[in-house]
C-alpha cells in the first residue's frame, strides 16, 4: 500500500478517531490508490502506548494479490497456513492468490465477527441499507457498490469482545444526509455514540461526522463527502513526512 496522507494532533480527538486516549497521536492513511475511490486503512499511533489489547471483533482484511505473497517469501515474512499474514499487533491479512487487479481495488473485504448474524443484517441492510452481495449460514457480505471494497460480517455464535484495540468502519455520504441518519437511528432507538460533530485538522479542511455503534459495538463512522473530499486529497509528501515523524519517535 502507499502513504496516501499523514497528520500529527497534539490532543486526542473529540470523536476518540485515537481511541480512549488524551494523548498526543497521529494518523496515516494507507492503501491502493484514493480514497476517493479504494478502501484506505487509517493507522492511529498514541505516542507512549506501547501495545493493545486484542479482541476477537476484528477478523481480518482480504485483498486479492499474488504479488504480495511473493513480496512475503523474498522478505522472510511467515505465511500462516491459508496464505494469512499477521501484521505487527497481530492483525490478519488474508491473501488471495490471484494477479492483483489494476481496474479495482485490490482489498475485497474486510471481516469483523458478529454475535446475531439476523440482528446485524437488520441493522447493516435494513437500517444502514447496505446492499447484500453474498449470505451463507454463519456470514453476510454486504456494501454500497459492486465494484468496491466489501464488509463481511461473521457469526462466532459467541459475544463479541472488543477489548482496548477497537477501531471504526467510515463511510462518506452527502453532508445533507447525516442528519437523516441521525434521525433514523433515533427512531429505531438504536446507539448514537457521538452525535453530530465537527473535527478539525490542522491546516487541513474539516469535516462533520457521527458515530454510531451496530448491535455488537462495532463502530460506525459517518463523514460529510463534502467536506471529506477536500481533506483526503493525496498529499505527495505524505511519505516523507511520516519518516520525519518516525526518525523523531524512535519507540
Amino acid at each position: 500500500m502507499k502513504v496516501l496522507r499523514h497528520e500529527e494532533f497534539a490532543d486526542g480527538c473529540e470523536a476518540a478517531c485515537n481511541g480512549p486516549y488524551a494523548n498526543r497521536w497521529s494518523k496515516t492513511m494507507m492503501g491502493y490508490g484514493p480514497e476517493s475511490n479504494h478502501f484506505v486503512v487509517e493507522l492511529t499511533y498514541n505516542y507512549g502506548i506501547k501495545s493493545y489489547e486484542l479482541g476477537n471483533d476484528f477478523r481480518g482484511i482480504t485483498i486479492r494479490s499474488s504479488e504480495v505473497l511473493k513480496r512475503a517469501k523474498a522478505k522472510k515474512w511467515p505465511i500462516l497456513p491459508g496464505n494469512v499474514l499477521e501484521a505487527p499487533g497481530g492483525y490478519k491479512f488474508h491473501i488471495i492468490d490471484a494477479p492483483q487487479p489494476t481496474d479495482r481495488d485490490p482489498v475485497e473485504k474486510v471481516t469483523l465477527s458478529c454475535s446475531n448474524l439476523l440482528k446485524s443484517i437488520n441493522y447493516w441492510n435494513g437500517l444502514l441499507e447496505l446492499t447484500i452481495f453474498d449470505r451463507t449460514d454463519k456470514t453476510v457480505l454486504l456494501g454500497f457498490k459492486e465494484r468496491e471494497a466489501k464488509l463481511e460480517l461473521e457469526n462466532i455464535e459467541g459475544p463479541v469482545q472488543r477489548a482496548a484495540a477497537y477501531g471504526r468502519i467510515a463511510f462518506a455520504c452527502p453532508f445533507e444526509e447525516q442528519p437523516k441518519i441521525a434521525k433514523k437511528i433515533e427512531h429505531h432507538k438504536q446507539t448514537i455514540l457521538k452525535p453530530l460533530i465537527s473535527l478539525d485538522t490542522p491546516g487541513k479542511a474539516t469535516v462533520r461526522v457521527i458515530i454510531l455503534a451496530d448491535p455488537d459495538g462495532h463502530e460506525i463512522c459517518f463523514v460529510d463527502e463534502e467536506g471529506f473530499t477536500e481533506l483526503s486529497q493525496v498529499d505527495p509528501e505524505a511519505d516523507k513526512l511520516l519518516n520525519r515523524y518516525i526518525e523523531k519517535d524512535r519507540s
